[in-house]
């Protein structure tokens, strides 16, 4: 079968998309990137917000309408909370619920291509990341969380923790990097978590895999700030730890914190953003932040805005604040207005903007070395550039004529960063003697 697959939301829906690429494959079937040629389409939602929900349901009606001789699988957070609802959706021939996302080759395979036999691909070098037009690996290391944030509906669909052994990460690390894949991300709902139900923590994991693979990039989804103490940042004396953290802080505000019932007071959080810049040369530090919390007074914002600024970070995700039903936020008294989050989110962005302008332009004159994608792409002038990433997770864009013959797609070169690019949003760069 030509299987589509398609998801919404975070990190770890990316991984699982992954996995299933990789699970399909070895079954025979072809992974395409085109709906309407697709005999399977599989959609993984995402529940995170209202909107998200919304964009996940139009997902679903838009696959069917796009291709409606296809089979339509639906799994993942959104499918999981609202079953119900989503095997109501016209098209949907499958749904495959959080709990049992793990089998869900297998499930498609007896339910839906009983003809199937699992059979190698014919091509065992061809990686379906590069099918997908990807060339770095979202690997899945630990699923569920045991912490309850006020706001969070991601713990009630996914559940309990429950951690992958780690033998079976390091042989998925190993199995991406011989297709050629150059930077994996481990992923996970808790991912500071893993080992709780095992013994080992996440610092073991990343000391394993550094050990037993030879992946030239390794870097982190998401971390609690809380789950990141002893000798952690030692790991990122190995160059291959690449120097970013995503630190979800959520309010710079203590007040906004308690209600939201996280587990990290802006004093611990400082403190940690400190001792992790004195340790890690160039620490790209982002985070996420929700807007309008129940109860966020204009003091409570300022206060949090000063804070963030005080921090400095090169990257803010923005959530104004959404209601979901089953959460304690959502039994809160006084919810903030509409248009009162809506200015938060303006104030907020022209912040997150100047600080990440700032943070690209210390990195002006240096040399570094940047994982090209798969992909070129025009400005607004109509010129066009390769783009990649540094290992601290800088976009850098160099003229597509600059290759000077060298192939870039998927290939670490060095470049040197020449300025900020007027969006603000990347760094000039020209290709550098490699």
């Amino acid at each position: 079968m030509n299987i589509c697959l398609k998801t919404l939301g975070c990190r770890l829906n990316e991984a699982e998309l992954e996995h299933w690429a990789a699970g399909f494959r070895r079954y025979g079937h072809t992974i395409i990137n085109e709906p309407e040629s697709a005999d399977l389409l599989v959609i993984n939602t995402c529940a995170v917000t209202r909107e998200a929900a919304k964009k996940s349901r139009q997902l679903i009606r838009r696959s069917h309408r796009c291709n409606p001789a296809a089979k339509l699988v639906v799994s993942g957070c959104y499918a999981t909370l609202e079953a119900g609802a989503v095997e109501k959706i016209a098209g949907v021939d499958l749904l495959v619920s959080n709990q049992d996302k793990d089998n869900l080759v297998e499930l498609v395979n007896g339910r839906l291509a009983p003809e199937a036999m699992p059979v190698m691909a014919t091509e065992p070098a061809e990686s379906a990341l590069f099918a997908r037009g990807r060339n770095r690996a979202f690997i899945k290391v630990q699923d569920g969380c045991r912490y309850r944030c006020t706001f969070c509906i991601v713990t009630r669909a996914r559940g309990a923790e429950r951690s992958r052994p780690a033998a079976e990460i390091i042989d998925a690390v190993n199995r991406v990097h011989a297709q050629g894949i150059q930077e994996v991300i481990l992923t996970g709902v808790h991912l500071g978590g893993y080992g709780s139900d095992n013994g080992g923590n996440l610092a073991q994991l990343i000391g394993l895999l550094l050990a037993e693979t030879d992946i030239p990039r390794l870097r982190l989804g998401s971390v609690e700030p809380w789950d990141l103490g002893g000798d952690f940042f030692a790991l990122f004396e190995n160059p291959r730890m690449m120097p970013h953290l995503h630190l979800p802080l959520q309010s710079g505000s203590d007040a906004v914190l308690r209600r939201m019932a996280r587990r990290c007071k802006t004093a611990d959080f400082e403190k940690l953003v400190g001792r992790a810049r004195e340790r890690v040369r160039a620490l790209n530090i982002t985070t996420d932040i929700i807007v309008g919390f129940p109860g966020e007074t204009g003091e409570e914002w300022q206060n949090g805005l000063e804070f963030i600024e005080r921090i400095g970070f090169s990257h803010i995700h923005i959530f104004p604040y959404s209601e979901r039903a089953n959460t304690r936020a959502a039994t809160l008294a006084n919810q903030v207005d509409a248009a009162v989050k809506k200015q938060r989110v303006r104030e907020l962005h022209r912040l997150a903007q100047n600080m990440r302008r700032d943070y690209l332009d210390r990195f002006t004159g240096e040399t570094q070395p940047v994982l090209f994608e798969h992909k070129e792409y025009q400005d607004e002038t109509g010129m066009e550039f390769h783009f990649g990433y540094t290992p601290n997770y800088l976009r850098v864009r160099v003229p597509a004529n600059d290759n000077e013959g060298v192939s870039l797609p998927n290939r670490i070169h060095p470049v040197n960063l020449t300025g900020v690019a007027a969006t603000g949003e990347a760094l000039h760069g020209a290709l550098a003697p490699a």
